[in-house]
């Protein structure tokens, strides 16, 4: 290790972290390694790292581009048929979000997951 800590996780509050869990283990095909009532982690074919989901009672999705609720973070997912994978994500509970940034295809389309998080789909 070169720096100080190693990435362990990426932790999202969600209202329903078993829900949340579901879709992103089938976006990116990580199989839970931890589940609570509060809280889901999701493995990489390592084990070394984690997506995860934390139960926030009070919960407010993001309401990007708006500055009063920021998205704060996002996951950027490459992929290799983009629009293909827009079908899958939205088939799973994924809407396309109405603001795609730029004038032209930039080489990525925002979507929300089922909990409101933005989330972008980006070409390999």
């Amino acid at each position: 290790m070169s720096g100080i800590a190693a990435m362990r996780a990426v932790v999202l509050d969600c209202p329903d972290p078993k829900a949340l869990s579901e879709f992103y283990s089938a976006v990116v095909g990580w199989k839970p390694a931890y589940e609570s009532d509060d809280w889901v982690s999701l493995a990489d074919e390592t084990g070394s790292f984690k997506l995860s989901f934390q139960r926030a009672d009070d919960y407010r999705a993001p309401d990007w581009p708006s500055p009063e609720k920021p998205q704060q973070f996002h996951l950027d997912l490459t992929v290799t048929d983009r629009e293909k994978a827009g079908a899958e994500v939205v088939a799973l509970g994924a809407v396309k979000h109405p603001h795609q940034p730029g004038e032209k295809d930039e080489g990525f389309t925002v979507y929300l997951d089922p909990a409101g998080h933005p989330f972008c789909l980006c070409d390999a």
